[in-house]
């Protein structure tokens, strides 16, 4: 049920990102960083801001959300089996062969899924299409699309960024997840895609900028952004990579890493979730 309780939203995040690390579980590869860096906007879109009916995941009016930065699925998975899209149990299987949760989300297998993300730099486009099917359908839905600050040296992020604005799409709001870092190290020492602000709202969008960890913020700004017409939102949230885990904070190794047992336990422990014993996995 949708709450403005900012605590109890603060809460459900904590939460999330326990789901997150018993995922991840010892010894197996998963990508906490990101997974983590987004939690706090993910848990204020799922537990306050959207519309959406777990028990009908294709109820016409909903509104959407797309992880275009798909690697970062457990995130995803966490705030539906919270929602009750599926039973929290499923989280045990995740990437199991013939699960409904594999390393990427896939619509086929996952209730609550809009499109298979995962391929950098597609979603936004799959998020615009949507956007404007609900317009041509005379639906008030929103489309919410998460990207990375990574995906941007995609140059189909900008073909769709031209697209969104030409087409006045003011029904999809874009997140970036502007945690700083990508797979191999810094962005701005990769490809440097700067000054972001600037180029978003010179691509005929309106940006604003938002602590990514401040869920009284994040709420206020979502809100904000409904109040504008005739264009799409950019939403830029400042997060940290691994945010909530203080050993994998601002830490490139955790973008896509395994844990051992002391750092499960750690992280188990900060979360509040120290009882709860990590997934095997025989299948990846």
């Amino acid at each position: 049920m949708a709450t403005r309780d900012v605590k109890e939203l603060e809460r459900i995040a904590r939460m999330i990102r326990a789901d997150i690390v018993q995922m991840i579980g010892v010894g197996q590869k998963g990508h906490l960083g990101g997974s983590c860096s987004i939690a706090d906007v993910v848990t204020a879109l799922y537990f306050s801001k959207m519309r959406h009916h777990p028990a009908n995941p294709t109820w016409p009016e909903r509104d959407r959300f797309l992880l275009s930065k798909g690697h970062a699925a457990l995130v995803q998975y966490a705030a539906l089996a919270e929602c009750g899209y599926f039973p929290k149990e499923e989280l045990k299987n995740v990437k199991r062969c013939g699960s409904m949760l594999q390393g990427h989300p896939d619509l086929r297998s996952t209730p609550g899924v809009e499109a298979n993300t995962g391929s950098l730099g597609q979603g936004l486009s799959i998020a615009c299409g949507i956007a404007a099917g609900l317009r041509i359908d005379g639906l008030t839905s929103r489309v919410y699309c998460v990207i990375g600050d990574g995906e941007l040296a995609e140059g189909q992020i900008w073909e769709a960024s031209m697209a969104a604005a030409a087409f006045k799409l003011d029904n999809l709001v874009t997140i970036l997840d502007r945690n700083k870092l990508q797979a191999m190290g810094r962005i701005v020492d990769r490809f440097d895609t700067n000054p972001l602000h600037d180029k978003w709202r010179a691509f005929g969008w309106h940006v604003v900028e938002v602590n990514g960890h401040d869920m009284a913020a994040i709420l206020e700004t979502l809100d904000q952004v409904d109040q504008v017409k005739g264009k799409p939102k950019m939403i830029i949230a400042h997060t940290i990579k691994g945010a909530g885990i203080s050993f994998a904070e601002n830490r490139v190794e955790f973008h896509n890493s395994s844990l051992d047992a002391a750092q499960y336990e750690a992280a188990c422990t900060q979360l509040g979730a120290e009882s709860v014993p990590p997934v095997e996995r025989t299948n990846n």
